[in-house]
């Protein structure tokens, strides 16, 4: 049984004793639960840990037993993290410090404090030992070639695992998170719906991470606002994924419910920087002009045989328009035309189905497709954000708010959210 489940009806001095049972207490513990393997396959299965709906019934199952807990340190232990990260103790360089963590990931923890400038901070640790675990669990290509052909039939695992290597390699290191995390920050600061919290680098090293303190209401608790309400916080989580790519070239790759805190008004602030990526302009090029061939002046066949050009698709000729429009058509639906559309479930279960599902009719096509390492982290839009606004029952005309985003379209704001952005704009 899990920590959660073990003290859901505990009294609360049975809860500090099963904590203290939980808590990993010595570097060679967290190597010992979370090496050999288990630190890489909970950072996958992490990624996958909001999938269900769509997928068939042996990859839902294999994918369940990859989302483990990850148990959280002691509280000395993580005392001992921050001093040899930072030269002193949490309790000397903060004004108030919480031993106990705020949120547990699976690589680290996150604890409150405040600085001695009086400002509330989160503060991320990394377990000891967890980083070079994993990095010897990430050298073990087998293991993992076996599990993405398992996942993924019909994929080329060479070029997914190397990208997820890559992009897990970076998570180990808290310090490229920074740099990216106060990138996101400068841009939008001042952003009239989106919140980045700014780092506090003084406070940082490679194994520990200070940043702002935000506050909001989690997920689970906006399915419950009303539909208005739902809708702009939709409408803030779409042009936050797709403004980043365009405008700034970055992308956090992690779209998870537990890294978005909500408050009204479409105000969201983002955590989490850890699974990003930097697009290069000529990458950027690549999904313009596949917008352009699939949405704005779209053709069927000239689609077919740039994607096979990508190395996305084997034979271009071996498919008719139709087999091509019907499969790929689906990943642009949402900005196919300009009308207002609701994400529903079904929606993105067929999304899911048409990466998994080898039974269905495009099944054929499916075997000869392939992503490559450009695409790998970008799939996460596609089997993440998408059902979350299914839960969401987000509702809005997709079409023209990707114009307004879209800097090789450019579009007027469409809606008051965008009139907001783009005042803000003109004052920066």
């Amino acid at each position: 049984m899990s920590y959660s489940a073990r003290t859901a009806l505990a009294t609360s001095d049975d809860k500090e004793r099963l904590r203290s049972e939980f808590e990993m207490k010595t570097a060679e513990q967290v190597v010992e639960t979370l090496g050999n393997m288990k630190g890489a396959v909970m950072k996958i299965g992490q990624m996958a840990s909001y999938l269900d709906q769509g997928l068939p019934d042996n990859v839902r199952e294999a994918l369940a037993q990859l989302q483990t807990e990850a148990p959280p340190m002691a509280p000395e232990l993580a005392t001992e993290m921050v001093e040899s990260e930072l030269g002193a103790s949490p309790d000397r360089l903060f004004a108030e410090w919480e031993a106990h963590p705020i949120a547990a990931a699976s690589i680290g923890q996150v604890h409150r404090a405040v600085t001695h400038d009086g400002e509330r901070v989160a503060v991320k640790v990394q377990y000891p030992g967890v980083d070079e675990a994993i990095r010897a669990d990430l050298d073990n290509n087998d293991v993992l070639f076996g599990m993405l052909q398992f996942l993924f039939p019909g994929l080329d695992p060479g070029p997914i695992v190397a990208e997820m290597r890559d992009r897990i390699s970076d998570e180990l290191d808290y310090r490229l998170e920074a740099t990216v995390q106060q990138r996101f920050a400068d841009h939008y600061q001042g952003h009239p719906t989106i919140t980045v919290p700014s780092v506090l680098p003084e406070l940082s090293a490679q194994r520990v991470m200070t940043s702002q303190l935000v506050e909001g209401a989690s997920f689970s608790e906006v399915r419950d606002w009303s539909e208005e309400e739902r809708n702009l916080a939709a409408e803030t989580l779409y042009r936050y994924a797709f403004g980043g790519i365009y405008r700034l070239h970055l992308f956090n790759g992690d779209p998870h419910p537990g890294n978005y805190l909500f408050q009204p008004g479409g105000r969201v602030a983002f955590l989490d920087y850890g699974l990003s990526k930097e697009f290069q302009p000529d990458e950027v090029e690549v999904f313009e002009r596949i917008i352009t061939l699939m949405v704005l002046e779209p053709d069927v066949r000239e689609f077919a045989r740039y994607h096979e050009q990508l190395g996305i698709l084997g034979d271009a000729d071996a498919f008719d328009d139709q087999a091509i429009y019907d499969y790929f058509s689906h990943f642009s639906e949402f900005v196919l035309h300009d009308e207002a559309m609701t994400v529903t479930a079904e929606y993105a279960s067929e999304m899911v189905r048409r990466f998994f599902d080898l039974t269905g009719p495009h099944a054929e096509l499916m075997k000869t497709a392939n992503l490559t390492p450009t695409f790998v982290l970008l799939q996460r839009i596609n089997l993440g954000l998408y059902a979350l606004f299914a839960e969401l029952g987000a509702t809005a005309n997709w079409r023209r708010i990707a114009e307004e985003i879209w800097p090789f379209v450019d579009g007027p704001p469409s809606t008051d959210m965008g009139e907001s952005i783009a005042e803000w704009e003109r004052s920066r």
